[in-house]
């Protein structure tokens, strides 16, 4: 078990006891004292979770949270000696994720922490699926596990060849691909003279499904004499 978590507690016993339980567990721990030190450390290398104390000796656990959440979506629990609903409500409007009172239980932190972490890469692995499976980009959208694909809201029917040449130029978008990569990695044969005439009929039927009625769609680019691409 490698995720690092960072505790914010101004006082030293507290903090290091919780990181004791932590490290107990696996986990890589860095304690700060201060909100600053604490908003340092974030900047250095985000952590997996963050626990962060309410009354700090400098700026409150509150304003700690703000700045994290202005860049960082990362597990956070509040930790506090306050038990009044209207902090726990504060907290978890500015972006925490749950909320323990001191004094607490160190088995039913690492619990929570536990608990938050197992959401957090649950969350995390099914965007990054998502996002392999998926194109959103310049009023594209393709679903490689439904092979849907809409181009400015419309729905596009495309064969596999088709989809296929899409989704390649635009997984290397900002790159041109040759004529020979193109039909080499879609259809998979050695490419020959003739076999231009294959790719260039394939793009014909993209850009006019891509258009507007009117006119050819100008989303896949020509470069003339080496071969096609996207704008990134």
């Amino acid at each position: 078990m490698s995720n690092r978590i960072l505790v914010l507690d101004d006082e030293k016993e507290i903090a290091e006891v919780i990181a004791l339980y932590l490290r107990n567990e696996g986990y890589e721990v860095e304690v700060a004292y201060t909100g600053a030190r604490a908003l340092e450390l974030v900047e250095q290398a985000p952590p997996e979770l963050a626990l962060l104390d309410v009354m700090l000796p400098d700026i409150d656990g509150f304003r700690v949270l703000q700045k994290m959440r202005e860049k960082h979506r990362f597990p956070v629990i509040m930790l506090t000696a306050k038990t009044e609903s209207v902090d726990k409500i504060t907290g978890l409007t500015l972006g925490a994720d749950d909320y323990i009172a001191k004094p607490f239980n160190p088995l039913e932190l690492v619990a929570r922490v536990k608990a938050q972490l197992r959401r957090y890469t649950k969350y995390n692995d099914s965007v990054k699926t998502q996002n392999e499976n998926m194109i959103d980009f310049a009023g594209l959208v393709m679903n490689r596990d439904t092979h849907e694909c809409t181009y400015n809201e419309k729905a596009l029917m495309l064969t596999p060849i088709e989809f296929d040449i899409l989704w390649l130029l635009c997984e290397n978008r900002g790159k041109v691909i040759s004529s020979e990569q193109l039909f080499e990695q879609i259809w998979k044969e050695k490419y020959f003279k003739n076999s231009n005439n294959t790719v260039m009929v394939h793009i014909r039927h993209l850009r006019e499904k891509m258009g507007d009625g009117r006119r050819k769609s100008d989303f896949i680019k020509t470069v003339w004499g080496v071969g096609y691409k996207v704008e990134k």
